[in-house]
C-alpha cells in the first residue's frame, strides 16, 4: 500500500539524450485502483499485418463454423494461440473492384485494404485515395503515446511512378494513408526502427550522423544503466521480474540488429539497405519484434506492417520456392505451383504465429499484451489466380480485454464489406464512428452476442 508509483510514461534516460519506455508495471497503478482505472493503465492498441498475392483459399478456410472447427494446413502454426484468434469469412473490399478502371488489382487491393476507398488511377502526382482506419485512430490517440503510429514494412518500394497498369507505386507499396492524397510508405530498415523507438539521434543530427554516431556508442540499455538499478530498488519482485524479461528483448533485438549490420546482403533483384538480415524470416521476425516492444512500451498503440508489397515477386530460397512470389500466385490451377503458393502462405504464417505467442507471454497486469491488443491479419486479394476481392483471407487476433471471442470461424454472408469489420473494431477500442468507407453496419458476432 505504501510502493512507490509510476507513471506509465515513466522513462529510463541515459546519456546523449537517450530514453527507454517502460513496460507495463504493477507499480504503474496506485495500490486501490478500481479496475476502470486498471483498465485505462494499461491501454488497448491496434496493429494490422498484410500478406501481399491473396493465399491458397482451400487450404485456409477451415470447413467447419463455430468454435470446433479444424485448422487448416496454412493456419495449423496458430494451434498454440487458437484460443485467442478468429478466422473470418465472407468480408470483401468492393472498392478494390475495378468499377470501370481495368487492370490493377494489386495496386488497388493494398490501396483499399485499410481506406475502403477505390483510389484514382493515376501514375502521376494527383494520387487519390482515403484516409485509411489506423490513422483515424491514431488521431485520437496521437496525444497519448511519443508516435501516434509505426509504419513498417520488409520490400523497398517508392511513392512515384507505374507499379501496376497505371497506378502509382503510392497504392501498391503503402497500407496507410494519413489524409486522400498523403500515403504514410512504410520503413524497412529495422535498424532506422530501433533508433526511432529509442532516441537515438540528436538534435540537429542528419540520419546519416546519427547512424555513424551510433556505431561508436554503446547499447542503449548500456546507457540507461543507472536509471534501471535505482528503480529496481524501488520495485517489487514481479515488477523486477518483468522488467528484466522486457530488457533481455531489447538486448535480444540490439544483438540481432548488430548481426545484421556486420554482415550486410544485396540480393541480385532488389538492394537493401545495410542492417536488413540476409534471411527474410530474420528480417520479418525483427519487424514483428520492433511491433511488440512499440506496443509494450506504449511508444505507439497504432501499427501497420507489410509482409511484403502487393504484387510481390520476392523468393523464398529459405523454404525451397526459388519462384517468384507474385508469377506464382498466377498459377492457373498448376498443382504444383499451387504447392508453392500454399509454401508460402504457411511460411508467412508460421511466422505470424510466433509474434502472437511472444504477444501472448508477455504481461500486464491481469492480461497478457495480446489479449489487450487488436491485430488483423489477411490481404484484399482472395484467390491470387482469380484476382478477386471478395471472400478475403482474413484472421483476428487478441482483443479479449476490448470484449472480443477467439476460436471461432465466423462465416458472413456473400460480400459483407470489411469496413464492417473496421467500424466493430473502433467501437471496442472505444472511438466509434458512424461510417467508414462502404461500411454498412456492425458485426456483433465478434462479442459472441
Amino acid at each position: 500500500m505504501t510502493r512507490k508509483h509510476l507513471s506509465r510514461r515513466s522513462l529510463l534516460r541515459g546519456i546523449g539524450g537517450i530514453t527507454l519506455g517502460l513496460p507495463f508495471l504493477d507499480a504503474m497503478t496506485p495500490a486501490f485502483a478500481t479496475k476502470r482505472e486498471m483498465v485505462a493503465a494499461s491501454p488497448l492498441r491496434l496493429g494490422f499485418a498484410y500478406i501481399p498475392n491473396g493465399v491458397t483459399m482451400d487450404a485456409w478456410t477451415p470447413a467447419a463454423t463455430g468454435h470446433d472447427f479444424a485448422l487448416t494446413r496454412i493456419l495449423q502454426p496458430l494451434e498454440r494461440v487458437r484460443a485467442h484468434v478468429s478466422v473470418l469469412s465472407g468480408l470483401a473490399q468492393h472498392n478494390a473492384k475495378a468499377l470501370g478502371d481495368g487492370p490493377g488489382d494489386h495496386a488497388r487491393a493494398a490501396a483499399a485494404f485499410l481506406t475502403g476507398v477505390h483510389p484514382r488511377k493515376t501514375d502521376g502526382a494527383n494520387i487519390q485515395n482515403g484516409v485509411s482506419i489506423d490513422q483515424l485512430l491514431a488521431r485520437q490517440w496521437e496525444n497519448r503515446t511519443r508516435f501516434a503510429s509505426l509504419e513498417l514494412g520488409t520490400e523497398y518500394g517508392g511513392v512515384v511512378g507505374n507499379c501496376d497498369s497505371g497506378y502509382s507505386c503510392a497504392y501498391t507499396n503503402s497500407l496507410a494513408w494519413h489524409n486522400e492524397t498523403t500515403p504514410l510508405p512504410p520503413e524497412i530498415n529495422p535498424r532506422l526502427v530501433f533508433e526511432r523507438l529509442f532516441g537515438a539521434s540528436r538534435n540537429g543530427e542528419t540520419p546519416a550522423e546519427a547512424r555513424q554516431r551510433q556505431r561508436f556508442q554503446r547499447s542503449v540499455l548500456d546507457q540507461v544503466q543507472g536509471d534501471t538499478a535505482r528503480l529496481m530498488r524501488d520495485l517489487g519482485p514481479t515488477d523486477k521480474r518483468k522488467l528484466d524479461e522486457y530488457l533481455y528483448a531489447v538486448r535480444d533485438v540490439e544483438k540481432r540488429l548488430a548481426r545484421a549490420a556486420q554482415h550486410p546482403v544485396v540480393e541480385v533483384d532488389m538492394p537493401k539497405p545495410s542492417g536488413i538480415p540476409a534471411r527474410f524470416s530474420d528480417h520479418l521476425s525483427l519487424m514483428y519484434d520492433l511491433m511488440a516492444i512499440a506496443f509494450q512500451t506504449d511508444s505507439t498503440r497504432v501499427v501497420t506492417l507489410m509482409v511484403g508489397r502487393e504484387g510481390s515477386s520476392r523468393t523464398y530460397r529459405e523454404i525451397g520456392v526459388a519462384d517468384a512470389h507474385h508469377p506464382l500466385s498466377h498459377h492457373q490451377k498448376n498443382p504444383e505451383k499451387i504447392e508453392k503458393i500454399t509454401q508460402i502462405n504457411t511460411f508467412h504464417m508460421t511466422l505470424f504465429a510466433r509474434f502472437l505467442e511472444k504477444m501472448a507471454a508477455i504481461r500486464e497486469g491481469d492480461a497478457s499484451l495480446l489479449e489487450r491488443s487488436v491485430i488483423v491479419y489477411g490481404s484484399c486479394i482472395g484467390d491470387g489466380n482469380r484476382h478477386n476481392h471478395d471472400e478475403l483471407p482474413v484472421l483476428l487476433a487478441g482483443g479479449q480485454a476490448a470484449g472480443l471471442q477467439g476460436s471461432q470461424h465466423l462465416r458472413f454472408p456473400k460480400d459483407t464489406p470489411m469496413t464492417n469489420l473496421y467500424l466493430t473494431l473502433l467501437d471496442r477500442l472505444g472511438a466509434p464512428i458512424e461510417q467508414f468507407g462502404d461500411s454498412t453496419g456492425r458485426i456483433q458476432e465478434l462479442s459472441g452476442v
